[in-house]
């Protein structure tokens, strides 16, 4: 039902969840995943904070002090990113050095809990949740190695993965399981923006009174609705340009095997005599010209699917320089349009 929408949590976060009033939705998400209750006691200054409307595919970045001192980054990311490992490593020892102060001692380093929430294809996976963390295991006796370190002036044993950072992966999009746990809620929130009415599960409770869209004003709303219109064109775009990429890899497939049967062919002709070899060519001509002529079809089609998004980008506003460089037409295609 319409009153019953509730605001995706990409844009909860980027216009929303950094108000103190609001840090209970946040906060529930980090305890399910972590396992343990979290509370936030403020949102720190990120790079990606962002809330220019044109930043609206760039990912959201929160980064928030917990009451323990750790450092929470939560990343919400739409489109895909080439160097994704590269920059969620630098991420971290970019936060861990921006909360050290020159001169301070190494015990003012706080853990970080990196947390990405992916709607993207990230790569090869068949979990929608990943989490690592780092362990000193021994070689041989297969041991937890057990630091020495001081807290509040006492000597006490701590385990590289209570010091070291934690990554979390939530695959958004290979979440297809009915909802039974709290994180499988959460889950099942992110992805549709349902939350069940009878939910007992930490944030989502909070998410349910504070994130209806019937409660935004007008403006904000509308606001709202011009962002998700826009994630819907960007993701038209982008599987277009996906099944284009496909099908042009296809091709070129197909043009190298038919090249290199040419060749074999020919080979074996001049062994078997030029008579068969002009009949093999023949052939192998015919064969290519239908397939030339199919080549030519698809590729008016693509065309086609170029300017029926080029209609629809500039129906939403886009401007033509735009549009011209997310669909490859020209700017004359597209004033024609």
């Amino acid at each position: 039902m319409e009153d019953n929408r509730y605001i995706r949590f990409d844009w909860a976060a980027k216009r929303m969840l950094r108000d103190k009033a609001n840090f209970a939705v946040f906060e529930g998400l980090i305890t399910v995943l972590i396992g343990e209750e979290m509370k936030i006691v403020e949102i720190l200054e990120s790079e990606a904070n962002q809330t220019a409307e044109d930043d609206k595919f760039n990912r959201v970045d929160i980064k928030a002090r917990t009451a323990n001192g750790e450092i929470v980054l939560v990343e919400i990311q739409q489109t895909r990113e080439l160097y994704f490992l590269q920059r969620l490593l630098y991420g971290v020892a970019k936060t861990i050095t921006e909360h050290v102060h020159l001169g301070d001692k190494y015990d003012q380093v706080r853990k970080v809990y990196s947390i990405s929430i992916l709607y993207f294809d990230l790569g090869k996976g068949a979990d929608y949740l990943y989490h690592g963390q780092t362990q000193l295991v021994g070689v041989h006796t297969h041991d937890t190695l057990q630091i020495n370190t001081r807290e509040r002036d006492q000597i006490k044993m701590v385990t590289p993965e209570s010091i070291f950072p934690e990554y979390y992966v939530i695959r958004v999009n290979e979440f297809n399981d009915v909802a039974t746990t709290p994180l499988e809620e959460w889950l099942e929130y992110l992805k549709t923006g349902y939350i069940r009415s009878d939910t007992t599960t930490p944030g989502l409770q909070e998410a349910r009174q504070r994130l209806l869209v019937m409660q935004m004003s007008p403006e904000e709303r509308r606001a709202y609705e011009r962002h998700m219109d826009n994630v819907m064109v960007q993701n038209d775009v982008l599987e277009t340009k996906e099944i284009e990429g496909r099908e042009q890899g296809r091709e070129e497939g197909r043009a190298e095997g038919r090249a290199e049967g040419r060749a074999e062919g020919r080979a074996e002709g001049r062994a078997e005599g030029r008579a068969e070899g002009r009949a093999e060519g023949r052939a192998e001509g015919r064969a290519e010209g239908r397939v030339e002529g199919r080549a030519e079809g698809r590729a008016e089609g693509r065309n086609d699917e170029k300017l029926d998004t080029a209609r629809k980008m500039k129906a939403k506003g886009y401007a033509t320089e735009d549009i011209a460089e997310i669909t490859g037409l020209s700017v004359d295609e597209i004033d024609r349009l």
